[in-house]
């Protein structure tokens, strides 16, 4: 194989830090419903529609900012208005990124905190 041959299949798995496994492996089993695969130790693994998400606690010492997950969803403002009555801390009402000119579709984000904010 050549690097012009090389083509990259879909993502496989996200990584993302924790301080606390348990109130993580809470946060996205109970508040954000993905279906929790298993934990094992400080690790605890997520099926985010056909990807998996790696979820690490890591201690202070090793703590760096890490993956920021985009979830598709069909209604903006219901999946909203779903977390914020879950008690999820947001950083803002659904605001509109882009609107695409040739296709007239409208591209929409909103940005929560997770259990480690």
């Amino acid at each position: 194989m050549t690097a012009t041959d090389l083509a990259l299949g879909t993502l496989g798995q996200v990584s993302v830090h924790a301080h606390d496994i348990d109130r993580a492996e809470a946060f996205y089993r109970d508040i954000l419903g993905l279906p929790h695969l298993y934990t094992f130790g400080q690790l605890a693994f997520f099926d985010a529609g056909g990807v998996r998400l790696y979820i690490q606690a890591v201690p202070e010492d090793g703590w760096r900012d890490s993956s920021v997950l985009y979830f598709e969803v069909d209604d903006i403002a219901t999946a909203f208005g779903a977390l914020t009555d879950r008690g999820v801390k947001t950083k803002g009402a659904p605001h509109l990124i882009h609107r695409h000119a040739d296709t007239g579709i409208e591209e929409w984000m909103a940005f929560f905190e997770d259990s480690e904010g």
